[in-house]
């Protein structure tokens, strides 16, 4: 009989995942001028021995100016990096796991305070505020301080921040590198006409609202190594009309695939605060459907996927290659080994938990490779 699909290695260009379990990026709001501390050793070190395929760290800002709070990661100089180094030392010392960054620029929703102090915009005026940037002027907030519109110069720094980023990735010997094109922030702006009113080359048409996206991209990917994947999370739709739709998704995923984009991982929403969303279990999964039919390169589904046989369903009816969880896994954060219990599957175990293995299960837990 054979075992079930979730489980099964999967390879992204260069790099091979044991299964097709996603950690997702969480921001953790707990980094101070955007370097990690302990903090992110803990979070992300219990994340690593989880027994997923791979590892996401959470949206690192390409300049601080592009991060959505005072507390966020960043990866744009040589103490942001020197920070992430020394968490990812702290992993690899326990964990085979593959690890990526999502990098990320917030735009017009950054400069905000932390989400357990109500996460409310800080003025550019305020402490731990800073003017934000935009395709067009237009705040997420009505009583928001407009943000700045990019003018060309604007854009090109900002293409090469990223491409600087990437390049640390590099150094820092990341497997795996994601843009962030979702949840409203700058990549989205750009390609949702809700947010993007320009009247140049990087506005109107969806071939124009694509263009700045699709130049970062380029940029991305001639600084990650050819051979190590580049990725990016979209959103499928604004959940409101007028906005960024499903159709234009697939669009821009066929011209990344185009661009050599190794993977497409779908969200939704964030853009706008009129979006309604009709959340459930796999309620953006038909999204990823949606891109997985359009394009031959990996697809990543995610969003209220919390059941090993919903995960199962998603893979082995071939509605996404791959499924991504967040808030499960910080509920549960041996999920994968829960799923491979469930579905009659295994996952590797650090040597020092194999001794936790149920006597039910008894092939569940397999341990690492010797190094």
């Amino acid at each position: 009989m054979p075992g079930p699909r979730l489980f099964e290695p999967l390879t992204i260009d260069g790099l091979t995942l044991a299964n097709r379990i996603v950690i997702a990026p969480m921001c953790q709001y707990s980094a101070v001028d955007g370097c990690m501390t302990d903090w992110h050793l803990i979070h992300l070190g219990q994340l690593a021995l989880s027994g997923a395929g791979l590892l996401t760290i959470e949206a690192a800002a390409v300049v601080p100016e592009g991060r959505i709070t005072y507390a966020d990661v960043g990866l744009y100089d040589a103490a942001t990096q020197a920070a992430m180094g020394r968490t990812l030392d702290g992993i690899r010392r326990h964990s085979d796991m593959p690890v990526g960054v999502q990098l990320a620029h917030a735009g017009r929703k950054a400069s905000t305070d932390l989400p357990w102090h109500g996460g409310a915009t800080i003025a550019p005026s305020s402490p731990n505020g800073w003017q934000t940037v935009a395709p067009s002027p237009l705040g997420f907030g009505a009583d928001d301080t407009p943000p700045v519109a990019l003018d060309r110069d604007g854009l090109a720094a900002l293409r090469d921040a990223f491409a600087a980023a990437a390049k640390r990735a590099a150094e820092l010997e990341l497997d795996l590198v994601q843009l962030h094109g979702a949840h409203g922030y700058l990549l989205h702006q750009f390609l949702s006409p809700l947010s993007n009113r320009r009247d140049d080359a990087y506005g109107g048409s969806l071939e124009n609202r694509m263009r700045f996206p699709l130049e970062v991209f380029d940029a991305v990917r001639a600084a990650f190594p050819a051979g190590k994947p580049v990725t990016m999370r979209v959103s499928g739709t604004d959940w409101v009309e007028g906005g960024w739709t499903i159709d234009q998704t697939v669009a821009f995923a066929q011209a990344l695939e185009a661009r050599g984009c190794s993977a497409i991982h779908v969200s939704s929403g964030g853009l706008d605060a009129r979006q309604a969303i009709p959340v459930g279990p796999g309620y953006q999964v038909p999204l990823a459907r949606a891109v997985k039919q359009a394009v031959g390169i990996p697809v990543v589904a995610v969003g209220l996927i919390t059941e090993p046989d919903h995960a199962e369903a998603i893979v082995g009816t071939g509605d996404a290659d791959l499924v991504a969880v967040a808030r499960t896994i910080l509920y549960d954060p041996h999920w994968p080994w829960h799923a491979a219990a469930a579905l009659g599957g295994t996952v590797v175990a650090p040597n020092q938990y194999l001794r936790s293995q149920p006597r039910q299960y008894k092939d569940l837990l397999q341990p690492p490779v010797a190094r």
